[in-house]
């Protein structure tokens, strides 16, 4: 097992069908985080294939490949929010993983950058598997449980983040830049039908006239401003992801000089990440469940902020990839504790759309840093993307420092 099971899971405390269908959207999770990361680390490379580009060209073409889809993300998702508290969310999972089986086997047979361009942009309309996937489960979870659950379904994600960089440097590197999005097309519709025929919602529809809108639901809260800065919080980590992953790739070429194989390397270098969150995710899971996930998420954005300073001075790809392996640790406390205060303070009936405006946010992040990532690089240098990176999370610690929680996970 990838994660420790919980001994009440183990002991079958949970709702009839929990079992299958959490295991169902976790293989689901895992499979669209490496279908992800087995592709877009490369993407920069495919599109250098496609033209003749400088590298302003090129580092502008990559951050819209990675940025328009999280453009378009941000966009839907508020929409996608509202029928997911009307329709249920795993309608929502099955949506998500159908058009990304599609979008994504289109971008192999793409013969510019514009139509790589067009179908990420497409993608990011019907985006959202894991984050639905995540919302499915906070609605069945008891919350003294939330923290694993959420830990684990985040150990999906950056499972499948950690093989998949992997599998794709090699298959890249083998058969070519395009191999990899058939593959993922194809893994992608299988989640389709998973998810149709093996999960199971344990979920009361609620009539469009009787959802609350946003405001009064903001209102209502116990605590508004920590919202806010959960939303705040998922962009600015997002963004300090992004901002690397659309020039990780060409940052390695240069350490390498142009030499080697650097698709196998760079899927490397992507990967370490998701190793070091993989192994830190069941540990902090338990911990949030105890000291609760505010002081978890302090401690690792600040670990996190930390961990930029020796990134921005390294000269040795293998250098990287241990640092970025120990910013992965820390990486473990960021997401999982953010989407865990939310489950906790917000009720039960609003989680569709308080994830749906926290996936905006996350989009935002993801258009934020890919974009700013890539123009900074292209004008600076890759360092310079470091260096700043490190000051947002500063900012991001001082914001989560101003609020406090009113809210424990009971224990």
């Amino acid at each position: 097992m990838i994660f420790k099971m919980d001994s009440e899971v183990a002991r079958g405390k949970f709702p009839h069908g929990w079992h299958r269908t959490f295991y169902t959207l976790w293989l689901g999770a895992f499979i669209t985080g490496m279908g992800y990361s087995m592709t877009m680390p490369f993407i920069s490379l495919f599109i250098a294939e496609l033209g003749s580009f400088t590298r302003f060209q090129l580092n502008i073409y990559s951050g819209l490949a990675f940025g328009v889809t999280f453009i378009s993300q941000a966009i839907v998702s508020p929409f996608w929010g509202n029928l997911a508290d009307q329709k249920g969310r795993k309608l929502m999972c099955m949506r998500a993983s159908g058009v990304m089986a599609c979008t994504i086997c289109a971008i192999g047979f793409a013969r510019s950058v514009w139509m790589i361009i067009g179908m990420r942009f497409l993608q990011g309309v019907f985006s959202g598997y894991i984050n639905n996937a995540t919302a499915m489960m906070a609605g069945e979870t008891p919350h003294n449980r939330s923290g694993w659950v959420m830990a684990a379904m985040t150990t999906a994600g950056v499972a499948g983040n950690l093989v998949g960089p992997l599998l794709g440097g090699f298959l890249s590197g083998i058969f070519g830049y395009r191999i990899p999005f058939f593959i993922t097309g194809g893994l992608m519709f299988c989640v389709f039908l998973s998810t149709w025929l093996l999960t199971v919602e344990h979920f009361t529809p609620i009539k469009k006239e009787a959802m609350k809108p946003m405001k009064e639901i903001m209102h209502n809260l116990e605590n508004p401003p920590l919202i806010i800065v959960m939303f705040l919080t998922t962009m600015i980590v997002t963004s300090s992801t992004m901002s690397i992953d659309p020039i990780i790739s060409l940052y390695v070429r240069q350490l390498m000089g142009g030499h080697g194989n650097i698709a196998l390397v760079a899927g490397i270098v992507a990967a370490t990440p998701g190793l070091g969150t993989l192994i830190a995710a069941s540990k902090v899971g338990h911990t949030m469940d105890q000291i609760g996930p505010e002081k978890v998420l302090r401690i690792g954005i600040m670990t996190a902020f930390i961990l930029f300073i020796p990134m921005t001075f390294t000269h040795s790809p293998w250098a990287l990839a241990f640092w970025r392996f120990i910013l992965g640790l820390a990486n473990a406390a960021l997401m999982p504790a953010t989407q865990t205060v939310l489950t906790l303070d917000v009720p039960t009936e609003a989680f569709g759309r308080i994830f749906s405006y926290n996936q905006s946010f996350q989009a935002a992040g993801a258009v934020l840093g890919s974009i700013l990532g890539s123009f900074i690089s292209g004008i600076s240098s890759y360092q310079m993307v470091f260096i700043i990176t490190g000051l947002t999370l500063l900012i991001n610690f001082i914001l989560v420092m101003l609020v406090k929680p009113k809210k424990q996970i009971a224990k």
